[in-house]
């Protein structure tokens, strides 16, 4: 399929495939809760009995459920960002970090776990820093006779900047208390998510899905050049700007609630771009679909998996790079 068109039966399973996924999610952890009781817990929901357990309903609604609608949040938005830095650069390995966003927000977040903010405190530090590497990197690479390949290159040099930053914090930091929170903050992980972290974190995530989503016939201009585009009728400047900021909003919200979580941005889009193609008629919505389903199994897999729980960075890294090499020896390379 490479039309940029679904068939009914893909439009169905790419609604139903995060569901799904989240649902059998919701009954998979150290202690393992019959798919009966999960529905019996969601029917409560609606017709106000109580026919579970206080222990279930508590475990489901206040422990599994954050977590499962970070996973779902934070795989979507990494993947249709992911898409999104591809496209805009036309660069096959281009990640939400291209920009020097998640290097920021890591930065920020570290920052704030050493001046002992709260959970809240260090979400909006994480932000901030995020936006902040992102002006620099614009600043810095943007102007007369200056390119995308300018950018891109001011960005590689805001990260390196910025993760010395981190370096830094981490060196400052105390031995005993603040540097392992923020060494295995940095691991990645969704371990602190609960209703108030995604109050706060969640509406950047789905404005710039939604901004994304609504552009997305005008995303296959991207890659054009000033006078192609120009052609097309479409201000590809602030096509450029309204992307940038979108996937800039997406990335730092989710690496200022659950740390750096790589591959899934790289990944994801290539696999979806695979099967249905470049035009992001389709493209953007499957990376919506099978980001989200991909970070809910990833999570699920570091929660219960070993007693002790597993930074999920550590598991998106052994599933994605080999994954990811053995995608690159069957295409025998990428082409956007």
């Amino acid at each position: 399929m490479k039309t940029g068109h679904f068939s009914a039966r893909w439009c169905i399973l790419l609604w139903i495939l995060p569901v799904a996924v989240g649902l059998l999610a919701l009954g998979i952890g150290r202690v393992s809760i019959p798919a009966a009781q999960v529905f019996a817990a969601i029917a409560d929901v609606f017709t106000g009995s109580q026919t579970v357990p206080q222990l279930t309903r508590m475990t489901l609604w206040n422990l599994r459920l954050p977590r499962i609608l970070l996973a779902a949040l934070a795989g979507a938005g990494l993947s249709v960002a992911g898409c999104a830095f591809q496209s805009l650069f036309a660069n096959p390995l281009a990640t939400p970090d291209t920009l020097g966003v998640a290097s920021g927000a890591s930065f920020g977040a570290a920052l704030g776990l050493l001046l002992g903010f709260d959970l809240a405190g260090v979400q909006l530090t994480a932000l901030a820093m995020g936006a902040a590497a992102v002006g620099l990197t614009w600043l810095a690479g943007s102007g007369k006779r200056k390119g995308l390949s300018s950018i891109v290159l001011a960005g590689i040099m805001m990260g390196s900047l910025f993760n010395a930053l981190v370096s830094l914090v981490k060196f400052m930091a105390d031995e005993e208390s603040q540097l392992p929170a923020i060494t295995y903050w940095l691991m990645g992980g969704l371990n602190n998510a609960d209703y108030k972290t995604l109050l706060l974190g969640a509406p950047p995530i789905l404005a710039g899905i939604a901004l994304l989503f609504l552009l997305r016939w005008r995303m296959n201009l991207l890659p054009l050049s000033e006078d192609e585009a120009r052609a097309s009728g479409v201000n590809i400047g602030v096509l450029r700007g309204i992307t940038v900021i979108s996937a800039t909003m997406i990335t730092a919200s989710c690496v200022s609630m659950c740390g750096q979580v790589g591959w899934v941005g790289l990944l994801i889009p290539h696999m979806c771009r695979m099967k249905f193609g470049s035009n992001h008629l389709s493209l953007l919505p499957a990376s919506i679909s099978f980001g989200a389903a991909f970070l809910i199994i990833v999570d699920t897999v570091a929660r219960s998996a070993s007693a002790q729980e597993i930074p999920i960075s550590i598991l998106t890294a052994i599933i994605g790079a080999p994954f990811f090499i053995a995608l690159m020896r069957k295409t025998g390379g990428w082409s956007l």
